[in-house]
């Protein structure tokens, strides 16, 4: 088995067991970031071919479903300049940088800026609906590459956002 494998396999078993805690969206998304934190691989969880992004959109691939449908990993590639657009999420979710930086920007319910924050390798952040409307960008010249852990299986329910804003 690869290094990557272990790895994912690691975070896949850490992931389970902060999730078996049962408790709210928040502290939740608490427990998956401290075993994010403690398991977070580096780019190589991704193939060469993947860590090259599209052109057109920011990059996922999806790198794990848990099979009763409780959490996905997905692996995102940004290249200079791709953002998303302001949205909200379906789920709680949790965010490591592998690579790159990236610029979230943070709104409220009235999309006012709350928040701004740079996330450079190895930040681990995790939020859950309400108050999770966000913005993600990256703002620097080399490709970002980022890990996302949902409480959903996002192969059957296709995207973690709820709502866009523009």
């Amino acid at each position: 088995m690869t290094r990557s494998l272990a790895t994912l396999t690691d975070l896949v078993t850490a992931v389970r067991r902060a999730i078996d805690v049962r408790t709210d969206w928040t502290d939740t998304a608490e427990l998956v970031a401290d075993q994010l934190r403690a398991h977070l691989p580096g780019p190589e969880i991704l193939t060469p071919e993947q860590r090259l992004g599209q052109a057109d959109r920011v990059a996922g691939h999806l790198l794990h479903t848990e099979p009763d449908g409780t959490f996905s990993i997905l692996g995102l590639v940004w290249r200079p300049g791709q953002t998303t657009r302001i949205h909200d999420h379906i789920t709680w979710c949790v965010v490591g940088v592998l690579a790159g930086n990236e610029h979230e920007e943070l709104f409220d319910d009235a999309l006012n800026p709350v928040d701004t924050r740079g996330n450079p390798p190895g930040a681990v952040s995790g939020f859950a609906p309400p108050g999770d409307i966000h913005r993600i960008r990256n703002v620097g010249a080399e490709t970002a590459i980022s890990l996302h852990v949902y409480g959903t299986d996002i192969s059957r329910v296709g995207s973690s956002a709820r709502r866009y804003y523009n």
